[in-house]
């Protein structure tokens, strides 16, 4: 589903040159549920901007099911955004929207009808279990709750992939393995699932493919890994 066929990645300044990524070979399943391991500069970032066609690869190539991405004109990125859906640290919700219209706004922005919107939002509040704070506003909900508004909100075009960098970062444990049980449930249902995370604890339990990246390179790649740094 996934390909990155000897990838690297320079950023290139005027007096340096400082390397993000070196001969990346991976391969992610469809369906499949991988853990992206590694410390701070070790390349996940890197390597996720190269997913969603944010960055190019300095050599190599990166293949979403039978589509180059980095052969795609800036006018093709927005389709393949929205079969990729992103989850982050720091939620990025609109702190003047209530949970419906937060949701709901990722559908207006690409033209759905309000019908469409009406039927659809519904249905995933409750997927993240948040029916019943529809009309409550950010600052209203607690950090796990505006986490599960924002995979809500990932999920509004129904995509083949989603992908999570560092989702608990700024959570406490209990509200933690909400979102890693949420997600565990989303790709049960059959979206291919990347989780980008420093949480030794979370790794180890739910024993999950893990790929560790090292100053820019695979070190590990096991099928149900450890955080092993």
């Amino acid at each position: 589903m996934i390909f990155f066929k000897n990838v690297s990645k320079i950023y290139k300044g005027n007096h340096f040159h400082s390397i993000a990524l070196e001969d990346i070979n991976l391969e992610i399943k469809e369906r499949e549920f991988i853990c992206l391991v590694g410390k701070s500069g070790a390349g996940k970032t890197t390597l996720l901007k190269l997913l969603i066609g944010e960055e190019k690869p300095t050599k190599g190539r990166v293949f979403f099911q039978s589509v180059e991405i980095n052969q795609l004109k800036p006018n093709q990125l927005p389709e393949l955004r929205r079969r990729i859906g992103m989850v982050f640290q720091d939620f990025k919700l609109l702190p003047k929207k209530t949970c419906f219209e937060n949701i709901a706004f990722a559908l207006e922005v690409c033209g759905r009808s309000q019908s469409k919107i009406k039927k659809l939002v519904p249905q995933l509040l409750e997927l993240v279990g948040l029916s019943e704070k529809k009309d409550n506003f950010p600052y209203e909900l607690s950090g796990g709750e505006q986490q599960r508004v924002a995979i809500a909100r990932a999920l509004v075009h129904q995509p083949d992939v989603i992908i999570a960098d560092e989702p608990t970062g700024n959570l406490d444990p209990i509200n933690s393995w909400e979102i890693i049980n949420l997600l565990l449930k989303i790709n049960e249902l059959g979206t291919t699932t990347i989780l980008a995370t420093h949480n030794k604890e979370i790794i180890d339990k739910i024993q999950k493919r893990v790929v560790c990246l090292e100053g820019g390179k695979i070190i590990r790649d096991q099928e149900k890994g450890e955080y092993l740094i």
